[in-house]
């Protein structure tokens, strides 16, 4: 197992640095945001498989000859108190890293979801108390606020999407329409859950470039995908000018602003927290996503680029299955490297 050590550890060096770098530079995603957005999931679990096989695999070189032998000796040490002389300090070490930055991203995937849960269910507390039923479908609420807002709270059979007076009173009905179709969209794709998994990865490993680059691609191809289910059933020029609209109003009023797991969130309601928003749902809103996701999502309406080839689409699919196969054929087959 000595060279597969070695190839998952330059493996998840690349799938750390440069590869997530040349792919937010790159222009294709929009042209296929599910596509890229497969991508991103396969970089990041092959990237985070490759670092935690890299220190397993060079831990347990010495009593096995691939994981699953190397587990089951290490198994017998533990419980039976075999013993432990073929190991030495560097192996331990490696080992032990391994375990620890395990449990630290379960941890943090954890934690993420505790905060983020605790959050929502605080905003729905306060929508209780300030919202009210909207006509526009059920699982609509109106909240009593000028400024034009709208985002969803998952919540499985209790999501909601949220509006204010304000967008209703700037919108026309089919500009409506569009931004409730893609405030569902959101939910119905279960996009909260990519971008949990997302933000928790960036809060375990703040200092590496891929979980920066991943989450702030993830929120920016979510939105791409619901535009692309509004457009299904809104115009183009309707669906661009309830994004110029709804952007246009202030991130937050009388400038305060609530921060949470990195992400800035605009208060609304005269005090009531968008806590949900925190893992990225806003939607058409715009007032969680950032202005460069906003001046994206508007270009690519304005100047649409013909989609990828299936050709090119299932090479992207290739990609990721392989990302995925190879370290984990490395773990599992004996002696695949040497």
């Amino acid at each position: 197992m000595f060279w597969t050590s070695y190839f998952l550890a330059v493996l998840a060096i690349v799938l750390a640095w440069p590869v997530p770098i040349l792919l937010s530079r790159a222009q294709w995603p929009a042209r296929s945001p599910f596509t890229a957005m497969l991508l991103w999931q396969a970089i990041a679990l092959a990237g985070g498989l490759s670092m935690i096989g890299a220190m397993l695999v060079y831990g347990l070189e010495p009593i096995g000859d691939n994981l699953l032998a190397g587990l089951r000796g290490l198994a017998g040490m533990v419980l039976f108190n075999a013993p432990t002389t073929a190991l030495g300090f560097w192996h331990l070490f490696a080992l032990s890293a391994a375990a620890l930055l395990t449990a630290h991203l379960v941890f943090t995937l954890l934690l993420t979801y505790y905060r983020i849960e605790r959050q929502r269910r605080r905003h729905r507390e306060l929508l209780a108390l300030l919202a009210s039923p909207s006509n526009d479908g059920p699982g609509t609420v109106v909240i009593n606020h000028d400024s034009p807002v709208a985002y969803c709270l998952p919540g499985g059979a209790r999501s909601v999407t949220v509006l204010s007076d304000g967008l209703m009173a700037a919108l026309e009905p089919a500009e409506l329409r569009a931004v409730l179709i893609h405030e569902n969209a959101h939910l119905s794709q279960r996009h909260h859950l990519l971008l949990w998994a997302f933000a928790a990865w960036r809060q375990a490993l703040p200092w590496l470039p891929t979980t920066r680059l991943a989450q702030e691609a993830v929120s920016s191809l979510i939105e791409m995908l619901a535009d692309d289910v509004a457009l299904k059933t809104e115009s183009k020029a309707t669906l661009i000018k309830a994004i110029a609209i709804v952007a246009s109003g202030p991130s937050g009023v009388a400038g305060s602003r609530a921060v949470f797991d990195g992400g800035q969130l605009p208060l609304v309601a005269d005090g009531l927290a968008a806590d949900g928003l925190a893992d990225g749902v806003s939607g058409a809103s715009g007032g969680a996503g950032s202005a460069r996701t906003t001046a994206s999502r508007v270009s690519r309406l304005l100047s649409p680029k013909e989609p990828l080839s299936a050709s090119l689409r299932a090479l992207v699919l290739a990609g990721c299955l392989l990302l995925l196969a190879v370290p984990t054929a490395l773990l599992i087959v004996p002696g695949l490297l040497g």
